[in-house]
Formats: C-alpha cells, sequence, structure tokens
C-alpha cells in the first residue's frame, strides 16, 4: 500500500471501528477535518470501506497499533516492506516526507538531524511541498544538510549549525558553542514544530563510518563500550542510556536531554542491522513517533529477549 492509501485505511478505522469524531481524527492525523471528509468518501469509492476493512488494511492497523501500545508512542507509519534488490532507505524516505508534508504549514520550522535517510526525506521534502520549508539543522556539519544535487528544485531554507560534526577537543566544542552564530541556530531548535531524526546501527554501512567521520577504531571501541546505535551521533547502550567516551566529547550536536523535552520527535529507521538502535531509542524515550517497515516493525513488537 501506498502512502494514501495507508491514511484511507487508518481513518476508516478510527471513524468505523473506533467510534472517533472526524475533528478527533483529524487531531490525531495531523490533517484537517475537511480533508478526513474526503478522505473516507474516498475509501468508500475505492473499496477500502466494504462493511469492514479490508483483511489487509486491517492486519496493517493491528501492527501499527501494537507497535505503538508497546512502546508508548503517539503514532506509527509502517510501509510494507520493499521487496528484494528495492531501496529500503529510498522506501522509508518517501513515507517520511509524505507523512510530514501533510502535517507541515507554511510558516512552520522543522527540525532534522544527520543522516543518509534523512537527506533522502529533506530532497524530497524540498522538492515536493509547494510553499518552502523551513529546516533547523539539529548537528554540525554544514555540507550533510546541502541539496542533492540531482534536485533541479529545492524549495527549502536551510536554518545550519555553521560548525563540523566532531571537532578536535572538548575545549573547542565549549568555544564553538558560545559563537552567536551557533546560539542562535540551537535556540531555534525549541521552535520547531516537528523533530525529525534517524538512528543509527552499528554495522559496516553506517553513514558515521561511510562518511568518514570516525574511524573504524573509533566504531570498534564504541561497541566494545556499548554502544548498539547513535540518535543525532550520540551513542547510545541498549537500554538508550548514552555511551560516555571521547567521541561524546568533542561533538558538536543538540542534546538527547533536549531532544526528550522536544516536542512531536519522529524517528526513521528500518532494516534488521538498525532494529537493537532503534529498540534503544525506544527505551530511551527520544521518540514520540516511529516510521518504519513492517519487518523491523514486527521485530520490535516480538517479545524482548535482549532484557
Amino acid at each position: 500500500m501506498d502512502y494514501e492509501e495507508i491514511l484511507a485505511v487508518k481513518t476508516a478505522w478510527y471513524y468505523y471501528m473506533e467510534n472517533m469524531t472526524q475533528q478527533q481524527i483529524s487531531e490525531k492525523l495531523g490533517v484537517s477535518r475537511i480533508r478526513v471528509m474526503k478522505i473516507l468518501e474516498k475509501a468508500k469509492k475505492d473499496g477500502i470501506i466494504q462493511f469492514k476493512i479490508r483483511q489487509d488494511g486491517e492486519q496493517h492497523m493491528q501492527v501499527e497499533r501494537q507497535l505503538a501500545d508497546k512502546w508508548g508512542l503517539k503514532d506509527t507509519f509502517v510501509v510494507p516492506t520493499p521487496h528484494m534488490g528495492e531501496n529500503l532507505n529510498e522506501t522509508i524516505a518517501k513515507a517520511a516526507a509524505m507523512y510530514i508534508s501533510h502535517r507541515i504549514s507554511e510558516n512552520c520550522f522543522i527540525n532534522m538531524g544527520y543522516g543518509d535517510t534523512l537527506s533522502k526525506i529533506l530532497n524530497h521534502l524540498a522538492t515536493m511541498n509547494e510553499f518552502t520549508v523551513s529546516v533547523v539543522s539539529l548537528t554540525g556539519g554544514v555540507s550533510y544538510y546541502l541539496p542533492n544535487a540531482q534536485s533541479h528544485t529545492f524549495n527549502a531554507k536551510l536554518y545550519l549549525i555553521p560548525t563540523p560534526l566532531l571537532v578536535s577537543s572538548k575545549e573547542m566544542v565549549s568555544a564553538m558553542r558560545e559563537e552567536p552564530s551557533v546560539r542562535e541556530i540551537f535556540r531555534m531548535v525549541r521552535l520547531a514544530s516537528m523533530t525529525l531524526v534517524g538512528i543509527g546501527g552499528m554495522g559496516d554501512d553506517a553513514t558515521v563510518l561511510e562518511n568518514g567521520i570516525l574511524s573504524k577504531s573509533d566504531f570498534l571501541y564504541l561497541s566494545m563500550k556499548g554502544a548498539v546505535g547513535d540518535v543525532l551521533s550520540h551513542f547510545i547502550d541498549k537500554d538508550g542510556v548514552p555511551v560516555q567516551t571521547h567521541v561524546e566529547d568533542r561533538l558538536i550536536s543538540t542534546s538527547l536531554k533536549t531532544l526528550r523535552e522536544l516536542d512531536n520527535v519522529v524517528g526513521v529507521a528500518a532494516g534488521a542491522s538498525k532494529v537493537d538502535a532503534i529498540r534503544a531509542a525506544l527505551r530511551g524515550k527520544y521518540i514520540d513517533i516511529l516510521i518504519t517497515d513492517e519487518e523491523t516493525a514486527l521485530r520490535l513488537i516480538e517479545e524482548d529477549n535482549s532484557v
């Protein structure tokens, strides 16, 4: 199912199966009440509503509900797992861009973290929206947020932290954070209506390795210290607790404490290699909403044997 069909299934489920009002559905899904009415009408015409919700749609809703209930999430958006050979990151990025585009307005700000999937989301958002998307970076590393050269239209205004992501020393971090231009961007983070973060795993394909931010020895050291993944390049253990190393001391990134205090934090991640990292981020209560694929969702719902 594509995004529009999943949205129709959700709307129909809430309206017919949970007896929610159109206004309640509007508030839950972050769309207008008029749009809810149009979705329900179209769902009838398309055959999604046939006295009962089509079986595959019902099963899909159950997966999303179980995932949200297990981890105390405000919302979940689970897309079908792509067939072999298809790009999972691209699928998740497109889904996240569509999810976000239905929930933002022209005058709002979005916080965005660093990562391969996040870069794809930003490019999709900047090419699919009619209005300019205002994006505030959550980490240093200006080049990571710049548009893909293949994009013909990049309808986004970027507010970037003008520093590297990783610097030479703890003292350098303190000095750079005192710069007015840096302080201003960190201040803007609190003003955003939605925050988007990726969740990195500890595999050989980790973005921090591929981009040369960390060496293999640093990465191995983090793993030996108990790291199972990262959020905003803050490495965390299986319980979501930050792993304190020299890497953490040299990082210019929004703190996990601040992230936990923000509203509407959307985590976007999928794949077997990221299950442990996603679970750790959920345990740490760093995200409110999770966008992932069905296979990953089912693993996260399963009984947790790693405790």
